[in-house]
């Protein structure tokens, strides 16, 4: 019997998820957790073989979750099953320790294949996210990889706290010209807001490079 901790703040949405699992003869949902303090305290009890968790919790973030997750039960697999089919939220879930990434428009039938795909070893995409990675492969790169030279640049100062003003400044460009680059930059990762830059910035480490 495989176990798993089901992770999303909507009750009927967890209840839909367990009745799907639990119609497989092998597959046991052990707890069912709203935010991400119930999550490592089930994950801390239980060490579940698997964790289907959502992204969006009313604690914070689900994408910090996952490394901490995987730090405290390495033995643990996540999958996580989320209303963002954005490329970015897929490749930094991905990155953080996710072995799979389920969007919730997709057939219900299709969690189940990926916590069993997941449970074999491999990782699992769903049915939409693979054919969008097929027909537009540039998409798989890392956000940060696609981001120009000169918009890293930018994205490193305005993470780090510089005003456009002062950005253009330090680069010696017109500040027109930095809004243009912030305007792509955020584009391509998926912030919506300096603060967004700062987060990312700070989670990969890179503000380390500029202070």
């Amino acid at each position: 019997m495989h176990s798993i901790v089901l992770v999303d703040d909507h009750a009927i949405v967890r209840e839909g998820f367990k009745r799907l699992i639990e119609m497989e003869p092998d597959l046991e949902v052990v707890a069912e957790c709203r935010n991400a303090d119930d999550a490592v305290e089930a994950i801390s009890q239980y060490r579940p073989d698997l964790v289907a968790l959502d992204l969006s919790l009313p604690d914070g973030s689900g994408l910090p979750l996952i490394e901490h997750l995987r730090s405290m039960a390495t033995g643990t697999r996540i999958v996580v099953l989320s209303m963002h089919d954005g490329e970015p939220y897929v490749s930094e879930a991905l990155r953080r320790g996710a072995s799979g990434y389920v969007t919730k428009g997709v057939a219900p039938e299709e969690l189940v294949a990926g916590l069993r795909a997941v449970m074999r070893g491999e990782q699992f995409l769903s049915s939409d996210l693979r054919q969008r990675r097929a027909e537009r492969p540039n998409d798989t790169l890392d956000p940060i990889d696609r981001l120009t030279a000169r918009e890293h640049e930018v994205f490193l100062l305005l993470a780090a706290g510089r005003a456009p003003k002062q950005v253009a400044a330090e680069l010696g460009i017109g500040q027109k010209t930095v809004y243009i680059h912030r305007a792509s930059l955020m584009g391509k990762l998926g912030a919506g807001s300096e603060l967004d830059l700062y987060r990312i910035a700070s989670e990969r480490g890179l503000l380390q490079i500029r202070t």
